[in-house]
């Protein structure tokens, strides 16, 4: 392995696969005939006003992949002020969010034979953009060519372009080549790419995720040497790489790819640390192995689409072991209470990232929950231990149900049969309860208003003390009736004086 300081060499393009690139050609003629009525008409309005227009970037690598959708992005030589004032009477809406950066948004309604679509467009213009050392914003400049453009893009699949309406394809930095290989190259060295923007080392991990490409290997030389660099980026802007990375076919892949390079330990250094050494008897699993292997079999239960409140437990429900982890004289090894310090762990991690507060409430609660079942064994918990387990899940429970039947990675197939089977028995009598009575929302027999009406109190911590006794009650004993419910209510107030 060549030392991270030596002088890294852009991997040189290979030979085009020349029917992997003309099947490419063909889905995206097709993929940009499918959006050319939309794109087109917006072309020949800039023409018509002196200016160029290119479809660029994730948008011409999307076409050639034949997965275009209704986002399109463009590059122009018009500068903010005149694309403002070539879209406004063109589209249905316009927002100047990223003005300050070049870019204007727009969306535009389409009609189609089988009815009309609405396209989601950004129009940024020609531009070049740089970090200093201390600024966690870029600085702005406008170029005057699309080339100039192109060779500040991340990576040479997303540095092509479409001029239209003439439709001529531009890739200077053999793009579709790399496409054809699946490869990740930058348009000029990675160092100075990485420098412009650091963020985009964990966009590698994400493309690696999001299209099973492969990192070339002057590429991760500079990932690894230049990973900390990504801390002068804004929380916010990690945060929205790594939900795109979480959220992708396959996160596990650029998770890997984010330890091996160092950049987990500036974004998530609560994974790295789970690969915890393990002693020569081998005495506990690989918990970082096992933490991918849960989140992949979490994935295969979702429902739906990505749910990434369970990828984000999924990856994130062992990181207490490290702190937790205890050799017993016994020889055992132990993680006491490795859940309820993991969901500390979580919220403190996701503040980091300026995760929202009810996403951060939601992981950290299925981390603190995902050992509860455990306890069940063969079945022996009450009636009244499911309905705290429902009640506790509220929500969360099908999510709860996914994580816990994902955290058995065992290889031992006859408990892991046994485990499966146990559980199925704790959702069948969650299920049998639920045909009883409403378990997802149990509250107690009376409400607060019925409280204080009996008891002849006013709002007060003695309201919240009733109500939380007869929520004991309902969950010991099932739904009581309305007279039964008000004797015991009675019963708790007399031993009160």
């Amino acid at each position: 392995m060549p030392n991270a300081n030596d002088d890294i060499q852009p991997t040189p393009p290979a030979p085009p696969a020349k029917e992997q690139l003309s099947a490419a050609q063909r889905r995206a003629v097709s993929e940009l005939l499918r959006v050319s009525p939309v794109a087109d008409d917006l072309a020949r309005r800039f023409q018509e006003a002196g200016f160029r227009l290119a479809l660029v970037g994730g948008s011409v690598r999307d076409a050639l992949l034949g997965r275009l959708g209704n986002d399109l992005d463009f590059t122009t030589d018009a500068r903010p002020a005149d694309v403002l004032r070539i879209v406004r009477p063109w589209a249905d809406a316009v927002w100047e969010v990223g003005i300050a950066f070049g870019t204007v948004g727009c969306q535009k309604k389409a009609r189609e034979a089988d009815g009309a679509r609405t396209f989601q467009i950004e129009v940024t213009t020609y531009r070049s953009e740089a970090y200093d050392r201390t600024s966690r914003k870029p600085e702005v400049s406008y170029g005057d060519s699309v080339e100039e453009d192109l060779v500040r893009r991340d990576f040479t699949v997303n540095a092509m372009a479409v001029a239209l309406p003439e439709k001529h394809f531009i890739d200077p930095h053999g793009g579709l080549e790399d496409l054809a290989r699946r490869l990740l190259r930058t348009p000029g060295t990675p160092e100075a790419s990485f420098s412009d923007d650091p963020l985009r080392m964990m966009r590698a991990a994400r493309f690696a995720a999001q299209l099973d490409f492969t990192v070339a290997d002057d590429v991760l030389r500079a990932m690894k040497a230049m990973a900390d660099r990504l801390g002068i980026v804004s929380a916010e802007r990690v945060r929205d790489e790594l939900n795109k990375l979480l959220l992708a076919p396959r996160p596990v892949k650029g998770i890997r790819l984010l330890v091996e390079t160092g950049l987990a330990d500036q974004v998530l250094p609560e994974i790295p640390a789970l690969r915890l050494e393990r002693d020569e008897h081998h005495r506990h699993k690989d918990v970082y192995e096992h933490s991918l292997t849960v989140l992949e079999q979490a994935i295969d239960l979702e429902e739906g689409g990505p749910d990434l409140t369970l990828r984000l437990a999924a990856l994130l429900h062992d990181i207490g072991k490290p702190r937790t982890r205890r050799f017993e004289p016994d020889g055992r090894v132990s993680f006491h209470h490795h859940e309820v310090v993991g969901a500390k762990m979580t919220k403190k991690r996701m503040a980091a990232l300026k995760y929202p507060n009810d996403l951060t409430k939601d992981v950290s609660r299925l981390v603190e929950l995902h050992l509860r079942f455990h306890g069940y064994g063969t079945g022996e918990w009450t009636d009244s231990a499911v309905r705290r387990y429902v009640r506790d899940a509220g929500p969360l429970l099908s999510r709860l149900h996914k994580l816990t039947r994902s955290d058995c990675t065992t290889r031992n197939k006859r408990k892991a049969s046994a485990l499966s089977r146990a559980y199925d028995s704790l959702e069948e009598r969650i299920a049998r309860l639920q045909e009883q009575e409403e378990l997802e929302a149990i509250r107690p027999d009376l409400d607060g208003n019925e409280i204080m009406s009996i008891l002849g109190v006013k709002p007060g911590p003695v309201v919240g003390k009733a109500y939380k006794h007869l929520l004991e009650l309902r969950l010991e004993h099932g739904p009581m009736e309305h007279d039964d419910a008000v004797a015991a209510l009675k019963d708790w107030w007399a031993a009160q004086s």
